[in-house]
C-alpha cells in the first residue's frame, strides 16, 4: 500500500500552500458566537490570509505569511477574552515551509467563545489558517515560519481570556530523529490531551454532584408542595446553599462572561451569569427587606439553573468526547516498541523511537506490525482491517507490504523498515482525519453569522420581556422572572455544535471502513453527487491481463494445448505470459481435494479471475509455476522481438505471438476461428496463438484472449450508485472495443474511450455543463489527475498512484469500486444529521424563547431545556457511529 498523501500536500496541488499554518486549541468557548469571536479576532492579525475556528474540536486552523508569529495568534486570541495554545497534529511530519501548531484550548463554553478564540489566534502574525473546534477544546493553527515557537499563539488566547497549552505530538521525536534533527518533547514528558480531558471530566462530575447536593434542600420543599407538605427551609439556610452555588460553582459563568464584556462580546456565560443574578439578587433583595417574614424566595431557581448547565456541559463533553472515538482507535494502534534483529544475530525489544528506515523488525504471531515495511522472510495472513476497512486478513509473503498498526496473523514475519513515525500510512491517516475534523464546513459560515448576533439579540429580547411585563402591570419578581427565564432558555451552543459534531462522527466512521475524507467541503459535496465519472484500468478493473477465451485447435484438447502454452511461458516474467500460467495452475487438481476445474471457458475465467486478482501478492510466478509433475517442460526458450516467444517442448517447436507472427508464418485458420478472433479483438481482447513450427509448414494449436478482468465489486457499485440516483460514465485512455465490452458488463450506458489524460478533465467539464449537477470522478493513476482536480469531487484509490491522491478529495483505502457508493452514502447521512441538527437548533430557540417572555417558562424549566439542547445535538450525531458501509457487509 502506498503512503497516503499528506494533506498539507495534498492541498498544495489545489492551490499554492500557505508559508505557514498553525493550530490552536481553544479555551472558554461555549457557544457559536464564541467561535466566530475567534475566528475574527485570529483573522484581523496582519498577516492572516485565512482563519477558521471549529467549535466542536475547539480547535483553530490559522494560515499566515511568515511575518506572523504563534505568541502572536495566541495574544489574539486572549485579547478576544479566550486561551489558545498552539498544538500540533498527532505525528506530525517534519515541516518544510509551513508547520501547524495545535493548541488545547480551556474556558471555552459556546460558540461564541470558540469564535472569539480564533479571531484572537487569526491576528498573531505569521498565521495563515486558524481553525477553533468546541467539540475537542482545539485549535489549529498554520504558521509561515517553521522556526516560530507556540508562545505568541497562547499569549493571544490568554489575552482573549481563555488558558491555553501546546499540545505535542505523540511521534514528535520519532519524526526528528528520522530527519536528523534534534529531538524535541514528546507526549511522554506531559500529560495528553485525552488524560488532561480525562481528568477534567472527573472534576466536573465531582463539582456537578456537589452542586447538586447543595441544590436539592432548596428544591425539595418545592416538590413537596406537590404533595401537599409546606415545608419550608429557614430564609437565612436558604441563603448560604444558595449562594455556595451561585459563587463556587458559578464561579465559571462570572469569570467567562467577564472576559467577553473585556472583548466586548457575549456568549452563554453571560446569559447564565446575569440570568442567575437577577434571580439570586432579587431574593437577597426580599430576604434584606423583610428578614423576619417567611416567604417564597426564588433562591432555588438560581442554583437550580447553575447546577443544571453544569450538569448538561459535563453531559456534552461526555459526549463530544465519543465523536473522536476514531481518532483514539487509530492512535491506540501503534505500538510504543519493536522488536528488532541485532547485529549478532538475536534479537532484541527496543522503543520505537530508536528504529530507523532500514531496521529489520521481528513481528510474532498476534502482535501489531509496528512500521510500515515489506515482508523479507516468512508467510502469513495480516488484518487490516481498522486502515483500509478489509474484513478479511490479507495473505503476505516475502517482498509483500505490510503497515504499521495492523495485527500480524499465524505466521512470524521479519520485516525491512520503509517508514516510521510521521511518514507511516497509520500517521497519514490519523492526520487526513484530524485535518478533517478541524475544518469548517461551508453551511457553517451561515451558523457563524448567525451566532454573531445571537447574543446581543437575547439580551435585547430579556430587556424588553423585563420592559414588557412591567408595562403590563405585573409585578417587580414576575417581570425579573420571565428575563431570567429567557435568559437562560437561550443557549448558541447548540447551533455552534450542530455541524462540527456531525463532521466529526461522519468522518471517524468514514475512515475506520476505509473512506478517507480529506475536508470538510469534500464531505458537504459529496452528498450532492449526480454523476460518477470512473477511470477504467485499476477502478473498474484489475488493471492485470488475464485469460479471457483459450479455444484450441482441431482435436487436440483444452487442458494439453493450456499445459503447452504454459510451457512456453515459464521463464517469461511478461503479463500475458504471467497470465497463461496462472491460467494454467487454475485448471489443475486442487491439493487438498483434488478436485479439477471444469474445463469450460467459463469456469476457466471464473478461476483465472481469482488468481489474477491474488497476483499482487506473487512475488516470483516463475517460482510457483508448474508445480505439477507431469507438466510438459519447455527448453531453449526464446524471444522473437516484435513477435513473441518460442520454445522446444517435448521435441517440438512451438511458438506463443501475435497474429501478425501467425500471418508471417503463412499459416491458414478456419473461417469461424478467423471470426471468433475477429469478435474478441473488437471486444477489446488482446489475441495470441499458440503455434507449432514445423519444417515444411506450420499449424495453430490454440487461441488465445487476454482481457483486463473487471473487478468482482464493480457491477454490484454501480448498481447501487444507479439505486441511489447516480448515473455511472466510464472514461478511459483505451480502445472503443475494450470500453464497449467493459460498460456492457457492468451496465454503464455512456462511455467515453481512447481519451488522453487531459481529454479526460475536458470530458468532466462537459459533463457538468451538460448535467448541471455535481460530477464525481473515481481514478487511481497519474493520468487521472486532471480528471481528478477538475471533478467538483475527485475520488482517488489509495492502491493507485500519489499523484491521484494529492488531486482528490475523499482516498479510498482499498481499490474496491464499491467504496465510492460508501463514501457518497457517509456523505449524505452526514449531511442529513446536519440539518436535522440544525433545524433542532432554531427551532429550540424559535419556540423557547417567545414561550419564556410569555412566562410559560420558569427559570429551572429554563435551564433544563437549555442543558439538553446540546447534548440532543451531539448526541444525534453520535447516531453516525453505527453506519456500516454496503462494501464491508458484502464481504461478510
Amino acid at each position: 500500500m502506498p503512503d497516503l498523501a499528506d494533506p498539507r500536500r495534498a492541498d498544495a496541488a489545489a492551490s499554492p500552500a500557505p508559508a505557514r499554518l498553525a493550530e490552536l486549541e481553544i479555551g472558554g468557548m461555549t457557544c457559536a458566537s464564541c467561535a466566530l469571536r475567534v475566528e475574527k479576532a485570529l483573522a484581523k492579525v496582519p498577516g492572516v490570509t485565512r482563519a477558521s475556528v471549529n467549535l466542536a474540536t475547539e480547535r483553530a486552523r490559522v494560515e499566515s505569511d511568515s511575518s506572523v508569529e504563534p505568541e502572536t495568534l495566541t495574544a489574539a486570541v486572549r485579547k478576544a477574552g479566550y486561551e489558545a495554545t498552539p498544538s500540533a497534529p498527532a505525528d506530525a511530519a517534519p515541516v518544510q515551509a509551513a508547520r501547524t501548531t495545535e493548541l488545547a484550548i480551556g474556558g471555552m463554553t459556546c460558540a461564541s467563545c470558540a469564535l472569539r478564540v480564533e479571531k484572537a489566534l487569526a491576528k498573531v502574525p505569521g498565521v495563515t489558517r486558524v481553525s477553533v473546534n468546541l467539540a475537542t477544546e482545539t485549535a489549529s493553527v498554520d504558521l509561515n515560519d517553521a522556526t516560530s515557537g507556540a508562545d505568541a499563539l497562547i499569549a493571544a488566547v490568554k489575552k482573549a481570556g481563555y488558558d491555553a497549552t501546546s499540545i505535542a505530538p505523540p511521534d514528535t521525536a520519532v519524526a526528528a530523529d528520522a530527519a536528523g534533527h534534534v529531538t524535541t518533547a514528546t507526549a511522554a514528558t506531559a500529560p495528553s490531551a485525552a488524560d488532561r480531558k480525562r481528568n477534567e471530566s472527573r472534576r466536573e462530575l465531582a463539582a456537578v454532584l456537589v452542586c447538586a447536593a447543595l441544590t436539592l434542600p432548596l428544591v425539595a420543599p418545592m416538590v413537596g408542595e406537590w404533595f401537599g407538605m409546606h415545608a419550608m427551609l429557614p430564609p437565612w439556610l436558604q441563603f448560604a446553599l444558595a449562594s455556595g452555588v451561585q459563587f463556587v460553582f458559578g464561579a465559571r459563568f462570572y469569570r467567562a462572561a467577564y472576559r467577553a464584556v473585556r472583548a466586548g462580546a457575549g456568549n452563554m456565560d453571560l446569559l447564565v451569569a446575569l440570568g442567575t443574578s437577577a434571580a439570586y439578587g432579587i431574593s437577597l433583595y426580599e430576604l434584606a427587606m423583610h428578614p423576619g417574614d417567611t416567604m417564597h424566595l426564588y433562591f432555588e431557581a438560581s442554583a437550580v439553573v447553575i447546577t443544571l448547565v453544569r450538569f448538561g456541559k459535563w453531559l456534552e463533553a461526555r459526549a463530544k468526547r465519543q465523536t473522536t472515538d476514531a481518532i483514539r482507535a487509530l492512535n491506540a494502534l501503534r505500538p510504543e516498541r519493536a522488536r528488532i534483529r541485532a547485529d549478532g544475530g538475536g534479537e532484541r525489544e527496543v522503543p520505537l523511537a530508536q528504529v530507523r528506515v532500514g531496521t529489520v523488525v521481528i513481528v510474532r504471531p498476534g502482535e501489531r506490525v509496528p512500521v510500515d515495511g515489506a515482508v523479507l522472510e516468512g508467510r502469513t495472513h495480516i488484518d487490516e482491517s481498522l486502515i483500509t476497512g478489509e474484513s478479511l486478513p490479507v495473505p503476505k509473503q516475502p517482498a509483500d507490504a505490510v503497515t504499521a498498526g495492523s495485527i500480524n496473523g499465524e505466521g512470524a514475519i521479519t520485516v525491512t523498515t520503509t517508514a516510521i513515525g510521521a511518514e507511516t500510512t497509520l500517521a497519514r491517516i490519523i492526520r487526513l482525519v484530524e485535518s478533517a475534523q478541524a475544518e469548517k464546513a461551508p453551511i457553517q459560515r451561515l451558523v457563524d453569522r448567525v451566532s454573531e448576533i445571537f447574543v446581543p439579540a437575547i439580551l435585547a429580547i430579556a430587556a424588553l420581556t423585563l420592559i414588557g411585563w412591567l408595562i403590563a402591570g405585573a409585578g417587580g419578581e414576575t417581570a425579573i422572572l420571565n428575563a431570567v427565564a429567557v435568559l437562560v432558555i437561550a443557549c448558541p451552543c447548540a447551533l455552534g455544535l450542530a455541524t462540527p459534531a456531525a463532521i466529526m462522527a461522519g468522518t471517524g466512521v468514514a475512515a475506520r471502513h476505509g473512506v478517507l475524507i480529506k475536508d470538510a467541503e469534500a464531505l458537504e459535496t459529496a452528498h450532492r453527487v449526480a454523476i460518477v465519472a470512473f477511470d477504467k484500468t485499476g477502478t473498474l478493473t484489475l488493471g492485470q491481463p488475464s485469460v479471457t477465451a483459450f479455444e484450441p485447435v482441431g482435436a487436440m484438447g483444452r487442458d494439453d494445448a493450456l499445459a503447452l502454452a504454459a510451457a512456453v511461458q515459464r521463464h517469461s516474467d511478461h503479463p500475458l505470459a504471467r497470465a497463461v500460467v496462472h491460467a494454467y495452475e487454475a485448471a489443475q487438481p486442487v491439493a487438498a481435494g483434488g478436485v479439477t476445474a471444469a474445463a469450460t471457458h467459463a469456469s476457466l475465467t471464473a478461476e483465472t479471475t481469482a488468481i489474477v486478482t491474488d497476483m499482487s501478492s506473487m512475488h516470483d510466478s516463475g517460482a510457483t509455476a508448474l508445480a505439477h509433475p507431469h507438466a510438459p517442460r519447455a527448453t531453449a526458450a526464446r524471444a522473437v522481438a516484435g513477435r513473441g516467444v518460442e520454445a522446444d517442448v517435448e521435441g517440438r517447436t512451438l511458438a506463443l505471438g501475435s497474429t501478425r507472427w501467425l500471418n508471417e508464418l503463412g499459416i491458414d485458420l478456419p473461417p469461424a476461428l478467423a471470426e471468433r478472433a475477429h469478435e474478441l479483438e473488437a471486444a477489446g481482447n488482446t489475441v495470441s496463438w499458440l503455434m507449432q513450427r514445423g519444417p515444411q509448414a506450420s499449424q495453430a494449436l490454440a487461441l488465445i484472449a487476454f482481457g483486463d478482468t473487471v473487478k468482482p465489486t464493480a457491477r454490484a457499485a454501480i448498481e447501487r450508485l444507479a439505486r441511489m440516483g447516480i448515473q455511472s460514465v466510464l472514461i478511459t485512455g483505451d480502445n472503443r472495443g475494450s470500453a464497449a465490452g467493459v460498460a456492457k458488463a457492468l451496465g454503464i450506458d455512456e462511455f467515453h474511450a481512447e481519451v488522453l489524460p487531459d481529454d479526460k478533465a475536458r470530458v468532466i467539464r462537459d459533463l457538468k455543463i451538460r448535467r448541471a449537477g455535481i460530477v464525481a470522478m473515481a481514478g487511481d493513476g497519474i493520468n487521472d489527475a486532471p480528471a481528478l482536480a477538475a471533478a467538483d469531487i475527485g475520488i482517488a484509490m489509495a492502491t493507485g498512484t500519489d499523484v491521484a491522491m494529492h488531486a482528490a478529495g475523499i482516498t479510498l483505502m482499498r481499490g474496491d469500486p464499491a467504496l465510492v457508493a460508501d463514501a457518497i452514502d457517509i456523505s449524505r447521512k452526514t449531511w442529513r444529521k446536519i440539518q436535522q441538527n440544525l433545524f433542532w437548533a432554531f427551532v429550540y430557540n424559535l419556540i423557547g424563547i417567545p414561550l419564556a417572555a410569555f412566562g410559560l417558562l420558569n427559570p429551572m424549566l429554563a435551564g433544563a431545556a437549555m442543558a439538553f439542547s446540546s447534548v440532543s445535538v451531539v448526541t444525534n450525531a453520535l447516531l453516525l457511529r453505527t453506519w456500516s458501509g454496503a462494501s464491508e457487509r458484502s464481504q461478510r
